[in-house]
């Protein structure tokens, strides 16, 4: 019995960090593909969306500005600006447990009031695993001037 303790421990211990990658991999591919969800919602204005991928106490801070999770909804989906294609580039997602921070570069491509624009923001948003589902609840976004 002492001996099978000892061989699961050791066991526990070698597999334990593999374990632990294959999650953090699982985790960023999820979090990517959640970053590529926000894009298409901003082209699409879904409000549904954004419900989904928003965290209920979410925030958001856009060079002067902050908005609550209903206040940013209603600017994406009302606003006057048109997006009709989107981007990230050098995305890095870093996962600490139930939580992962995405940095790098959003480049939308569309028409606003004074015309065609295409604008790049760098940003850092703040996942939340919630349950079984991952959840921005913090995001920030600096227009590149």
């Amino acid at each position: 019995m002492r001996h099978g303790g000892w061989s699961l421990l050791f066991v526990l211990i070698l597999t334990g960090p593999s374990h632990l990658s294959a999650q953090t991999a699982a985790a960023k591919r999820q979090i990517a593909a959640l970053e590529e969800d926000w894009i298409k919602a901003v082209i699409r204005r879904d409000a549904g969306a954004f419900n989904r991928l928003l965290a209920p106490d979410f925030v958001y801070t856009e060079d002067d500005r902050v908005y609550n999770k209903d206040q940013l909804i209603k600017e994406v989906t009302t606003g006057s600006d048109t997006v009709t294609s989107g981007r990230n580039e050098d995305l890095v997602v870093r996962v600490h447990s139930n939580t992962a921070i995405a940095t790098g570069w959003l480049i939308l491509i569309g028409r606003g009031s004074s015309g065609p624009f295409e604008r790049r923001y760098r940003y850092t948003d703040t996942w939340l695993k919630m349950g079984a589902h991952w959840r921005v609840i913090a995001a920030q976004d600096y227009l590149k001037p």
